[in-house]
């Protein structure tokens, strides 16, 4: 993939089966041999440096011989390392705004080459713009989000799945949703068909969301229309991310201004009315600003019957430079997103009921889900000396709305079903403030990236809700399974226990973490964060005032061993919390109030290997577990006990990035083991958690056949999993394919064609308890036109 990087020359850093384990012990052995392969090669690794030795964070390296080429970036400390085949080289190393250099090198066998090359500020006439690539195929080689400081991810000590803008272009892919089913270990949950929520390492979140490190907690649907990349970064993720992430976080990279222009318009239109119209335009103003716009329409309807959606948004970003050392971006979004609330088909005998797959059950014309979102941000990034600063400031306005029907059990003739129905609000506004203090040292051959950060937030929140009469009488009525659509007059009043109540969120963070580099071989990361977290709840219906203090302190440490330049092995731990409160803090009772957060501990280990350039494989194994959940006391129903436990037990493997220039693949597998190993108040131990198969395996393929023709073709499997932690309703595992045509028409138009689930398998893809299940859509077709001007 090709990506137009702004770089500005100043250094801104940005229990397991016996079988998985000897499978674990005899990849890393295998990875250990290639490694000794490297012996008769030679390694090289250097320093770029500006005129007054500060490094320089982004420089091109591009290295060529008469049988080797390749191209990387310098990391956060300004430094570069690569092994390669003994001889001659020719060297280059460019930055904007500086004069490239070019030097001759001479490589030998076993041996290790150690250059400082220092770039001059370029003639001011020079113009210099750097095209990188960010891996041919769909490899990403560096992020900034696991660490706050832009680290390569073969030396993150983390699993972590990165989805480039191409690969989510040529997988056609428009929502959250789309990714988190294409990530093997990942699993979306239903959401109640209103909202985005995520199973990872068998935690669900629906607030575990952030846009660019910060935030994005509210419950909706987010578009990818304005994002570059999209990163899922698995296992408790707290000294980066804060409270919760007890699973995982997902965090969405928008698109930035660049220093190229750029024109772009994208029409897609496909089955079941599918319409949608995206523009991304890029527009430089000399070398200090420029402004950025995405924009978006989407409408069409369903292969659920009544059920369609509309959603509209734009997105303009503004990125100014007044000096070499200062950088700002400015952002605005505004979003709207509305459909048909949709909670899908009910269970009968433990499976999925058997209706079509099309079966709508309520009032269509009576059920709806909307999001209103506007987002303000800003980011400032100053450099002096070694030591940068960055400071984000995000400020969220949401307003959410859903009315829904709501399908429940079904008779044991197979002939009624039960229906209720409610409506829910919810408005909120966030702030949320971030400053980063990043400082290189180096001391000998032992480097350090320092990072110090504090957070500042308040959240207020308005809950309210109803529940629906049907007649204006019974909360329930019985329609006929085979015909459940319905005209009943439902009245929405509040009933003994909805919610009407309002909440302030005041959260305060310091962390600090240490990059340490103390050889060519060993890195450690170690960090800590302490969160002041305080909710003050107020009920609106009877003006009682509850309030939890939390003082959170959420450690990591890790370590990363190289035994060659494109292998690492780690092993790392971390800690998150949740508060008593959840993860939307919607209510807080006098019970919960008295409860401390759950704890999620996570061991994880792993390697990760650039088998070739743009191409990446890693593997995991972990076991993490969540203790302080809630148990009821066997001889007290009434009183809550902090006894139970669960535990998830997993392996993973992935690959990314292109075989061949013309062959690029992306996915993986993952086993995944997730149990209550001490009763809480929703299951005894034993129970299987829900919404986590033990096997899910996913894969993606391109190959251009022609310059102007490529094929894609994508399959999914994965095994049954239970709708909810009762375990008494299982959804089947399925297998789907899906396969894609690319064909560029001319220059500038490039026309794909995407066809979902192309054998036209029944399957089911989530589920929100026992008799809220969500068929998997049948066979479909999408068409998109790109155009560039």
């Amino acid at each position: 993939m090709k990506m137009v990087f702004i770089i500005r020359m100043a250094p801104s850093f940005n229990s397991m089966s016996k079988t998985v384990a000897v499978n674990v012990i005899l990849l890393a052995i295998a990875i250990t041999s290639i490694a000794q392969t490297s012996a008769r090669r030679g390694s090289l690794d250097g320093t770029i440096y500006d005129s007054h030795h500060e490094t320089i964070r982004g420089a091109q390296i591009s290295i060529a011989s008469a049988t080797f080429s390749q191209t990387l970036l310098t990391d956060e400390f300004g430094s570069f390392v690569i092994s390669l085949p003994a001889g001659k080289y020719l060297l280059s190393a460019a930055g904007e705004g500086f004069a490239s250099q070019i030097l001759h090198l001479h490589v030998t066998e076993g041996a290790r080459t150690s250059i400082e090359i220092v770039l001059n500020v370029a003639a001011p006439e020079e113009s210099v713009t750097i095209v990188a690539s960010d891996g041919v195929g769909y490899q990403a080689e560096a992020i900034n989000s696991a660490t706050k400081t832009l680290t390569a991810l073969r030396d993150t000590p983390q699993s972590i799945s990165v989805l480039s803008n191409e690969r989510l272009r040529d997988q056609s892919m428009t929502s959250v949703s789309d990714v988190l089913n294409s990530v093997p270990g990942v699993t979306s949950h239903q959401g109640e068909n209103n909202r985005d929520q995520v199973v990872i390492r068998g935690v669900s979140s629906s607030a575990d969301f952030f846009l660019n490190g910060v935030r994005d907690d509210v419950q909706y649907y987010r578009d990818l229309y304005n994002v570059q990349r999209v990163e899922v970064l698995k296992g408790p993720n707290a000294m980066i991310f804060g409270r919760g992430g007890g699973g995982g976080v997902i965090n969405r990279v928008s698109k930035d201004p660049q220093s190229a222009a750029l024109r772009e318009l994208t029409i897609q239109g496909g089955s079941f009315s599918d319409r949608r119209f995206a523009g991304d335009i890029n527009q430089p103003f000399g070398r200090a600003a420029a402004l950025r716009i995405n924009g978006l329409y989407e409408g069409g309807e369903s292969f659920r019957q009544f059920v369609n959606r509309a959603r509209y948004g734009i997105n303009p970003t503004v990125s100014l430079s007044p000096s070499r050392a200062t950088h700002i971006t400015l952002g605005y979004e505004h979003f709207h997103d509305s459909r048909t609330a949709d909670r899908g088909i009910p269970s009968f005998l433990g499976r999925p009921a058997d209706v079509p797959i099309e079966t709508y059950f309520g009032n269509p014309n009576d059920a709806y889900a909307r999001a209103r979102v506007n987002l303000l941000s800003g980011t400032l990034e100053q450099q002096h000396g070694r030591l940068n600063i960055r400071n984000r400031t995000m400020f969220g306005d949401y307003d959410r709305a859903y009315q829904n029907y709501v399908p429940g059990a079904v008779n044991s003739t197979k002939t009624f079903v039960a229906l209720t129905a409610y409506d829910n609000s919810t408005k909120r506004q966030n702030l949320f403030n971030q400053t980063d203090f990043t400082f290189y040292v180096a001391n000998g051959r032992v480097r350090h990236m320092f990072l110090v950060g504090t957070e500042f937030g308040r959240q207020l929140t308005d809950n309210f809700r109803q529940t629906g009469f049907f007649n204006s009488v019974s909360t329930t009525i019985e329609v006929p399974v085979d015909n459940p659509v319905i005209s009943t007059p439902v009245s929405f009043r509040q009933s003994a226990t909805d919610a009407d109540n309002h909440l302030k969120t005041h959260l305060a963070a310091a962390y600090v973490q240490d990059q340490i580099e103390v050889s060519r071989r060993f890195q450690f990361v170690a960090g800590l964060r302490f969160d002041y977290f305080d909710l003050q709840f107020h009920n609106n219906r009877n003006d009682d005032n509850l309030r939890r203090l939390d003082r959170l302190i959420s450690p990591r440490f890790g370590v990363v061993f190289k035994p060659a330049s494109a292998i690492s092995l780690y092993a790392t731990h971390s800690i998150s919390y949740l508060p008593s409160s959840g993860d939307q803090f919607s209510s807080l009772t006098s019970v919960t109030q008295q409860v401390k957060p759950e704890q999620f501990r996570n061991y994880e280990a792993g390697a990760k290997w650039d088998a070739r350039k743009n191409l990446s494989l890693t593997m995991a194994v972990y076991r993490q577990d969540r203790t302080n959940t809630r148990a009821t006391d066997p001889n007290d129903p009434a009183r809550i006990l902090q006894t139970g436990k669960q535990r998830t037990c997993g392996f993973e493997a992935e690959v990314s990035g292109a075989v061949t220039r013309a062959f690029s693949l992306a996915g993986g597998y993952a086993y995944q083991d997730a149990r209550i190993i001490s009763a809480t108040t929703a299951a005894p131990a034993g129970a299987m958690v829900p919404l986590v198969p033990r096997n899910t395996f996913t894969l993606w393929s391109k190959y251009q056949l022609r310059p102007r023709l490529g094929f894609g073709l994508g399959v999914a499997r994965r095994t049954g999993m239970f709708a909810s932690i009762d375990n008494k309703v299982t959804l089947p595992g399925y297998t789907k394919v899906d396969v894609a045509v690319y064909f560029r028409l001319a220059e500038k138009w490039k026309l794909q064609a995407h066809v979902d689930n192309l054998l036209n398998g029944k399957y089911y893809l989530n589920a929100d308890g026992n008799n809220n299940i969500s068929p998997g859509a049948p066979r479909s077709l999408k068409v998109r036109l790109v155009i560039t001007f």
